[in-house]
């Protein structure tokens, strides 16, 4: 590949969207050196992110500043956007009558039950591999009988178990909800609902329309069943080797990049962009 082609590369990628989980954070759930000074150096070139992820905003902001970069931060699985000065441009909550219906036995018997809120995180019991999880960015849960919340302000609602038995969860919440609720997977024990026409391709067209920047110039990295729509989205998908088959499956043409655990994102990167 010659250096001309890396200049024309240059000047068709404008922004770059990607997972964290098993994508663009390591084995270990954490940002190494070598991802964040291949940000730094796009970001120095004039290159735009978004982070893009299930997981809360106030969490999310940690690794924006582990990564050392300006980036949008689309969380929840696109139920929150801000913008790189923390100003939040989108939100979108469930119909509290849901949530209230979704937290009952008949949905949430046998799992660890989550409510995502602006300014919390709720759990139903101790989880002591969550906290592990969140050390770097200190984002707390709090215990609360989550069968009596009201429902009100609740962005997403995530279940945490074995995934055989998620999966039955998932047909009963499909039953019951139809269109009323988007349903996905962010891993093979987490299980998350948000409101319609909530999904990371969504927030991510949100995030373009605001800067002025097609889709046809935006690369995007993901690994989940999560990911479909932020890879349907961007004119450029990429896809990890350790990609979900169902995402895998639905993206055939998508070019497949090396794992998380190898930096695959920054790799691939470094090579695009000749770095």
């Amino acid at each position: 590949m010659t250096r001309s082609h890396y200049k024309r590369s240059f000047a068709v990628y404008r922004f770059i969207a990607s997972d964290l989980d098993g994508t663009l954070l390591d084995e270990h759930h954490a940002v190494n050196a070598l991802t964040a000074q291949t940000l730094q150096q796009l970001e120095a070139q004039g290159l735009r992110f978004a982070l893009a992820t299930g997981r809360h905003y106030l969490d999310v902001k940690g690794i924006r500043d582990a990564l050392g970069i300006s980036a949008y931060l689309i969380s929840s699985n696109g139920a929150r956007v801000h913008d790189p000065d923390n100003r939040l441009i989108h939100s979108s909550n469930l119909d509290p009558a849901i949530v209230r219906q979704i937290a009952q036995p008949e949905f949430a018997a046998g799992t660890i039950l989550n409510f995502y809120l602006d300014d919390a995180w709720l759990i139903d019991q101790p989880y002591q591999y969550l906290l592990d999880l969140h050390a770097d960015s200190g984002l707390h849960y709090h215990i609360a009988p989550l069968h009596q919340h009201d429902g009100a302000g609740v962005a997403k609602v995530l279940y945490i178990a074995d995934h055989a038995h998620l999966l039955t969860v998932e047909a009963r919440l499909h039953q019951a909800l139809g269109e009323r609720a988007y349903i996905t997977f962010s891993a093979d024990n987490c299980l998350e609902v948000m409101a319609p026409g909530v999904s990371k391709g969504h927030a991510l067209r949100l995030v373009l329309d605001e800067l002025g920047i097609s889709p046809a110039d935006c690369l995007a990295f993901g690994d989940g069943q999560n990911d479909i729509e932020l890879l349907q989205t961007a004119g450029h998908p990429r896809v990890m080797a350790n990609a979900h088959p169902r995402l895998a499956s639905q993206l055939p043409q998508a070019q497949t990049v090396a794992s998380n655990v190898e930096s695959g994102v920054a790799r691939h990167l470094r090579q695009l962009f000749a770095l």
